[in-house]
């Protein structure tokens, strides 16, 4: 699923990548969320037959060429010149940081990337059982689903820290800094009871919360800025 589609002259001469421009990670199992959420408010049954074939290969992105070690993650790393260095939602080529402020090398996987694979793995299994009437397939993706979670669970999590690490980097590193990625694992199921406990807390410790809004960086890691794009600033979306 595209990242970017833009008109104009800069398109039009290929200054700009983006006509259409797929460097992106989350498009794809966001793809399949609203899909699903689409059919638990419409029940449109004539749209659901008709994107199932789209959705089947969403999926096989998922489990195919989103992870690019074939270790069960979704990671990314750039390969179109000129292209995004990071294809997550925090796209700036700066956002994706150690806590002591050294810029982690890719192939990357972020955190809020496996839980939107999570969450999209789980609903197309509803789709698969209740609409598509595949129930093989719902087995394979709930089944898949879970060691997903159990494995996010053992590479992401930080004792020492006590929070869900960024990312994983191209060594399979914790990227440790602080992050309000760690929220957008809360909708997508991907958490036990105790760990979201665990993660509101520190969304909502003075670290990250400022009062009005959740900062995209902690107050307390070497990077943070206030004003910068993704390492500081607050996004109404988070």
């Amino acid at each position: 699923i595209l990242h970017e589609l833009r008109r104009g002259e800069l398109a039009d001469l290929g200054d700009a990548p983006h006509s259409p421009y797929y460097g992106t990670h989350d498009a794809t199992p966001l793809f399949l969320i609203l899909l699903d959420e689409y059919d638990l408010w419409t029940r449109e049954d004539e749209l659901i037959r008709a994107i199932e074939p789209a959705a089947r290969a969403a999926v096989r992105w998922i489990e195919e060429e989103g992870d690019l070690d074939g270790d069960g993650f979704l990671e990314y790393a750039r390969r179109a010149p000129g292209g995004l260095d990071n294809q997550c939602w925090k796209d700036s080529r700066n956002s994706i940081l150690f806590s002591d402020g050294t810029l982690a090398e890719p192939p990357i996987a972020t955190c809020e990337l496996q839980g939107y694979a999570y969450d999209a793995l789980r609903r197309t299994a509803r789709l698969a059982r209740e609409r598509w009437h595949d129930p093989a397939f719902a087995d394979r993706l709930e089944r898949r689903a879970g060691q997903l979670r159990d494995a996010f669970d053992a590479a992401f999590w930080s004792s020492e820290r006590g929070h869900y690490a960024l990312a994983l980097d191209g060594e399979k590193r914790q990227v440790d800094s602080l992050t309000s990625n760690i929220g957008h694992l809360l909708w997508s199921g991907i958490l036990s009871p105790e760990r979201a406990a665990a993660t509101v807390a520190r969304l909502t410790s003075r670290e990250l919360w400022s009062g009005w809004g959740i900062r995209t960086m902690a107050a307390g890691e070497s990077a943070y800025n206030p004003l910068e794009y993704h390492n500081g600033t607050i996004w109404p979306h988070d």
